[in-house]
């Protein structure tokens, strides 16, 4: 009986020295929504009105030569019916079937163009806007960094990220922790006349890039 009450002693005083221990070395950790931070921030509201812009004018340039394809198909039909037409003599049909022969090919060339023109125009406008959101990213990750330092966080945890899975990382944080709304207004402070997102207005629809960065530590 003695031994286990001995036993109890030691366990209850290495419980207490444990927790004395935690306290001690408590870690100060801060949340940020990363999400949150890249579609308020007025440069990504900028990015995204650019993006919609050249998208525009890729369709309106497709459109352009869609036009052309369209009129060269409405030719060919006429041409077709005129070289069924049993009327017309084999000199005037054999005529007909060049021009059919050289609209066609003229139609294929065409149409290969206009989905090469497409094809290239769109990962050019999507290497870009990578590497716009890319930068957009780090100028927040940077930002974040700084306001860890400053208030000496030891972690900054992002509570946006998700697993491969879809479940959030972080299932739980108080209110207080989260830094979100201070980065915001730190990034927006410089922020040009008409850039902000307003009220009841859609917000961008980048997302951050798969690679996201590592959660901050004031500390590294």
């Amino acid at each position: 009986m003695s031994k286990i009450r001995h036993f109890l002693s030691v366990a209850i005083a290495a419980s207490f020295i444990s927790v004395a221990a935690a306290q001690e070395s408590k870690l100060n950790i801060a949340t940020v929504n990363m999400q949150e931070l890249f579609k308020q921030y007025y440069r990504t509201n900028e990015a995204q009105k650019e993006i919609n812009a050249e998208k525009a004018k890729i369709q309106k340039e497709n459109n352009e030569r869609m036009t052309r394809i369209r009129e060269l198909e409405e030719s060919l039909s006429k041409l077709k019916k005129q070289f069924d037409d049993p009327a017309i003599n084999d000199s005037k049909k054999q005529a007909i079937e060049k021009d059919l022969r050289a609209q066609n090919q003229e139609g294929i060339a065409l149409d290969r163009e206009r989905r090469e023109f497409i094809q290239r125009r769109q990962q050019a406008l999507n290497e870009r806007m990578m590497q716009r959101m890319r930068g957009i990213l780090e100028e927040i990750r940077k930002l974040v960094e700084e306001k860890a330092k400053a208030d000496n966080f030891d972690y900054v945890i992002d509570k946006s990220g998700t697993s491969a899975s879809q479940v959030p990382f972080l299932l739980y944080s108080k209110d207080s922790s989260d830094i979100t709304p201070s980065i915001l207004k730190d990034l927006n402070k410089d922020a040009p006349e008409g850039s902000l997102i307003k009220e009841g207005e859609e917000a961008p629809k980048l997302e951050i890039p798969a690679t996201t960065p590592a959660p901050t530590g004031a500390g590294n």
